[in-house]
């Protein structure tokens, strides 16, 4: 039989007590095998599984569907039960496994043999991948009960119970990840001003707390992201907490009338309700980089973190003395926060107008350059025209302020993705991340970075970081799980795809996600599905490149013809070469492919990093070409 690479649902099943027995009673061991074996195969031939082999007590089946592998174990178990000569272990993962002589081998068997060897007797223990799959469907019960590092596999794998009529409910384990005990989220202050239009200003004030907070090296702080996500939302504080994985909370509220400023904060322990904290300022707006130092100074001490040496200079660092450009600048977060190509036109032109107030503003350099890569990256404005504004503004940002890790994210992230310089790239992140542990754009940074060079463990530990510090951040959750692409881990991308859309399932995130995973997975009927809720909410050249790929991977090359139709009307001339030949390769039009690649690579067009991983995962033949040395060359990775 040849070698065939598919997705498949793979099951183990262990007999409790086995090696044991045998040790004592040898022959009434065999008689147990015997009666293992004549009870699960009729079973799963019933539910379209192929019986792979035995492997002392335990057999090993695949199935090409989730719902048939667990019904397949459900009813071996009952059985099993109801026969009460032994007790049987199952655990199910769904992966990406190598068909081979009537073998099956890879990373999915692997894992299903270790979740069976952690399962509870009498139980059915599936992966999340599993449990992602069957948990919309009425059939099936699944309850969370741990999640363990397990033997050969990296990350750490999450375990869901499979309940049946008469299966003991194993209690769920407490997370192996203790909460950190200097912990906190600063929620968005309310604004109280009768006029909604000063609402920039109160989300400014939570912001720039954050970020004080942020550059203290002991202290965890929940990215700006995550705590907005609950802005609005009449939700108890221990709940916040318990969501959010930390120990504080900080709430607070504004109040604008002219120049007089009334601004409340407290600071809440989560487990308990205690107020730790509580003060009330009445200042006027001069006065507002004063209460900002006050409430961290003092949010600080409450939490029991000294203010020694180089941290009390982070937690008192200030980027402007001027109040008119330190509005400005909020007024421009705000407006880059919202993330459309209308709000970050007006984020550059306050961004813009702060710098005209305060020409030593920093990060509103920074972030002036960051809107501009944006938006050349996104396609929104052509990039001849923006990119060197962007180059220029992040520049200016790192020469005032060498010691600002805002600036030196934003030149990281430019020399990842505009210059293709990794090694300056990673430099730059991680001085980031040295001033502050907490900035979540540069950890995400970082692990697409070592994602592409192949360094996984190095990359899923910045991932995981950056996760925890912003765990409902769409846009950072979908970045990364979109480039779990270029490691392979299509699996990982189902998770992340089905967590975004449980999360916002109008965000085209989620479904982009997953229909990139499940195209990697080789499933292109799910891709479709998938990708054209992506495209409908969101039809830009990312979206629809990845359709034009769907539709092609699935024969469908009348469709593909007529993405690329949308995607050239959209198209700036010289510009997206790279989504163009994402989609001519999965056509096979290896010419067009290539002639698009090459002009993406020497646009230096971010895109077009994915290329190896394309080549390596999907159309290894196209290894073999002798046009793919050259290109691998210009983009500098393979």
């Amino acid at each position: 039989m040849p070698q065939s690479r598919q997705l498949a649902a793979i099951m183990f099943t262990d007999i409790v007590g086995y090696t044991a027995l045998m040790g004592k009673d040898e022959q009434n061991a065999f008689k147990l095998l015997h009666q293992n074996r004549e009870l699960q195969k009729p079973i799963i031939e019933e539910f379209n599984g192929r019986w792979i082999k035995e492997l002392g007590d335990g057999v090993m089946a695949s199935f090409k569907t989730v719902s048939d592998a667990v019904n397949s174990a459900v009813k071996i178990q009952e059985t099993c039960n109801a026969a009460q000569d032994f007790q049987l272990r199952i655990g199910i993962h769904l992966g990406e496994v190598v068909f081979e002589n009537d073998d099956v081998f890879g990373d999915g068997v692997n894992i299903a043999a270790r979740i069976q060897a952690a399962t509870e007797p009498g139980c059915i223990f599936i992966s999340e991948t599993v449990h992602q799959n069957v948990s919309n469907k009425n059939d099936f019960r699944s309850q969370f009960v741990k999640e363990a590092l397990l033997k050969n596999v990296c990350q750490p794998v999450r375990m869901y119970q499979v309940l049946f009529t008469g299966s003991e409910i194993i209690e769920a384990e407490k997370s192996s990840e203790p909460v950190i005990e200097n912990s906190i989220a600063v929620l968005p202050f309310a604004n109280m001003s009768s006029d909604p239009e000063q609402e920039y200003f109160s989300d400014g004030i939570t912001e720039e707390i954050i970020n004080v907070l942020a550059q203290v090296p002991v202290l965890k702080v929940i990215g700006r992201t995550s705590s907005f996500a609950f802005k609005g939302k009449s939700m108890d504080l221990k709940e916040i907490g318990e969501k959010l994985r930390v120990t504080h909370i900080l709430e607070g509220s504004v109040r604008r009338a002219g120049i007089k400023l009334r601004i409340t904060a407290q600071l809440i322990k989560v487990t308990d309700g205690f107020h730790l904290y509580s003060e009330k300022f009445d200042r006027e707006l001069e006065d507002i980089f004063t209460i900002q130092d006050e409430i961290s100074r003092d949010i600080l001490k409450a939490i029991k973190i000294t203010l020694l040496g180089e941290e009390k200079e982070a937690v008192l660092k200030k980027y402007t003395e001027n109040v008119d450009a330190y509005q400005l600048y909020l007024k421009g977060r705000y407006h880059f926060n919202r993330l459309s190509p209308n709000d970050f036109l007006k984020a550059i032109e306050y961004f813009q107008a702060a710098i005209d107030i305060d020409s030593t503003y920093a990060i509103a350099y920074a972030d002036m350059g960051t809107c501009y890569w944006d938006m050349a990256y996104s396609l929104w404005a052509p990039g001849e025209q923006i990119i060197p504004k962007a180059l220029s503004a992040i520049n200016k940002g790192l020469k005032l302020d060498p010691e600002s890790d805002v600036c030196h994210v934003a030149k990281g992230r430019f020399l990842l993705w505009a210059e293709w310089d990794f090694e300056q790239a990673a430099r730059e992140l991680e001085k980031g991340i040295q001033i502050n542990p907490n900035n979540v754009e540069g950890l995400r940074q970082l692990g697409v970075l070592n994602m592409l060079q192949g360094n996984y463990n190095d990359s899923h530990k910045y991932y995981k970081k950056a996760d925890d510090l912003d765990p409902f951040s769409l846009l950072g959750l979908r970045n990364t799980g979109a480039q779990q692409w270029y490691g392979g881990f299509f699996d990982k991308m189902l998770v992340y795809g089905n967590r975004l859309i449980t999360l916002e399932p109008n965000f085209f995130g989620g479904h982009q996600v997953l229909g990139m995973g499940y195209m990697g997975l080789d499933q292109s009927d799910k891709a479709e599905e998938a990708l054209e809720v992506a495209a409908n909410l969101n039809a830009d050249m990312f979206n629809l490149s990845l359709l034009g790929m769907a539709y092609a991977w699935n024969g469908r090359l009348k469709k593909a013809e007529e993405v690329l139709l949308r995607m050239e009307a959209l198209a700036f001339p010289n510009e997206g070469n790279a989504f163009f030949g994402y989609v001519y390769m999965a056509m096979e039009d290896w010419d067009k492919a290539f002639d698009y690649y090459f002009k993406a690579a020497k646009n230096h067009e971010g895109a077009a990093l994915a290329v190896p991983s394309l080549f390596r995962l999907k159309h290894p033949k196209m290894l073999q070409d002798p046009r793919t040395r050259e290109l691998f060359d210009l983009i500098g990775l393979e």
